[in-house]
């Protein structure tokens, strides 16, 4: 256990070296940089100071010295200041993750909440109408985009019908507020995600169950006057459980990157959002640093999913 997960920590490592030289490379490669930006909101600035300014920087230097630079500046535990909001890194980074967190793990509890039992009633029941029926709105939730179905949510629960707020966060000032004005606020963001979300992991829920059905076990336990209902969850779903783990090990970066398109579209304040606008506004230190961390919660939730499955699976053996 400990060779191995000195293996797979050792590889994460190099993983996220490379793409953190990637992610630098990319940002290095678009149009302008923050200090064309400044003399373009600033007249006062001239081609002087502009030359001054990319010096400091060091902006002027190769990639490569630009990048060790970097490397070295996180290595010290610098994550530099955010252009767009004038302030350290970490400090806009913190509240952002958190709106993520709330917002996406909510979503995830109700996809899995709908999707795992519908998956179990469609593959007890495979060929029949409520199976097909399943599939039919399976399909549905995954073929629909996320930004198409957001917006419709929005025309037919805060236009039309007036039921919940378009966007945002929080009520502006005087109006109401509190825990119950969050949740009027997270509802239609939750499910958008919720529905984007209940496709897959029901279909991968059947496809699981129904490989697990035809295993010799199986038939034993119901040979051995085993019950329906212990048949499916004590025995059945907890292997086919495994699949599903592996799934939610590679969702668990999307827990700390966001939603970027359905933040945007509801304007909810998520790392989803913060990551859109920190590469848009050219803001260097801030969108490496927010890839960089979804990049590694992501390999970290890999780890987890390896772990999680050999506690459940004695036969797997992590060496």
């Amino acid at each position: 256990m400990t060779g191995w997960l000195g293996s797979r920590l050792i590889q994460s490592l190099i993983v996220l070296v490379v793409m953190s030289a990637v992610i630098h490379g990319l940002m290095g490669l678009m149009p302008g940089d923050p200090i064309d930006l400044m003399i373009a909101s600033d007249p006062h600035l001239n081609a002087a100071d502009a030359i001054r300014l990319k010096a400091l920087y060091g902006l002027d230097r190769p990639w490569g010295e630009r990048y060790l630079a970097w490397i070295a500046q996180v290595l010290r535990g610098e994550l530099g200041y955010s252009r767009l909001f004038a302030k350290p890194v970490l400090a806009i980074i913190g509240p952002a993750l958190l709106n993520s967190l709330i917002l996406m793990l909510s979503a995830l509890a109700l996809s899995l909440l709908i999707a795992v039992p519908l998956g179990i009633v469609a593959a007890l029941r495979p060929g029949r109408a409520l199976d097909h029926l399943i599939n039919a709105v399976s399909f549905a939730s995954v073929s629909l985009p996320t930004f198409w179905l957001g917006l419709m949510l929005m025309v037919v629960f805060a236009v039309l019908l007036g039921w919940l707020p378009a966007g945002g966060m929080q009520s502006l000032s005087g109006e109401a507020s509190g825990l119950a004005d969050s949740l009027r606020h997270m509802a239609l963001p939750v499910a958008t995600l919720t529905i984007a979300g209940i496709g897959q992991y029901a279909r991968h829920t059947r496809a699981a169950m129904l490989a697990e059905a035809g295993q010799d076990y199986i038939r034993t336990a119901k040979a051995k006057g085993c019950g329906p209902a212990r048949l499916v969850l004590r025995h059945q779903w907890r292997n086919a459980l495994l699949p599903l783990i592996t799934l939610l090990g590679l969702e668990f970066g999307t827990l700390f990157s966001g939603a970027l398109i359905t933040e945007t579209v509801f304007g909810w304040p998520g790392m989803g959002k913060l990551i859109a606008d920190a590469v848009m506004g050219n803001d260097f230190n801030l969108a490496l640093t927010a890839l960089m961390l979804a990049t590694a919660m992501t390999l970290l939730g890999s780890v987890l999913a390896d772990l999680l499955m050999a506690r459940l699976d004695p036969r797997i053996k992590l060496r």
